[in-house]
């Protein structure tokens, strides 16, 4: 999937928060229903919670500007990915949700400046 942007380089944040923008459009143009965004608790964030049919689907996503720090899956070690399994359980007592069947994706983005974005969607990352 490729999104053209405008030539200003932006902030890390706000690469971060155009890459979520950009994961949300295309897991929804995937047939996934998005469900919160961004959602916070004292622990910490999930960055997508939607449903692809009825499998809950976290989605963690990583934007990057360039590789020279590594590639934008690389950030999500093993630790991050317990800290988003133990936040899933935080999003289901919160929104009331029995236990169902979940699946961890990973989107990973890579946005230089120069050109288009380049989306690499994760399936059951972790």
């Amino acid at each position: 999937m490729t999104r053209e942007r405008c030539s200003t380089t932006p902030s890390p944040a706000e690469l971060g928060r155009l890459g979520e923008e950009l994961a949300t459009l295309f897991l929804e143009e995937q047939g996934l229903v998005v469900l919160s965004r961004n959602w916070r608790c004292p622990e910490g964030e999930l960055d997508i919670v939607a449903t692809d049919g009825g499998r809950l689907v976290v989605c963690e996503v990583k934007t990057r500007s360039s590789t020279t720090y590594g590639k934008p899956a690389e950030a999500v070690d093993y630790e991050k990915a317990t800290r988003i399994r133990r936040l899933t359980h935080r999003w289901r007592a919160a929104h009331n949700v029995a236990y169902c069947d979940t699946r961890f994706d990973l989107i990973s983005i890579l946005w230089p400046g120069h050109g288009p974005a380049r989306l690499e969607h994760l399936r059951g990352a972790f």
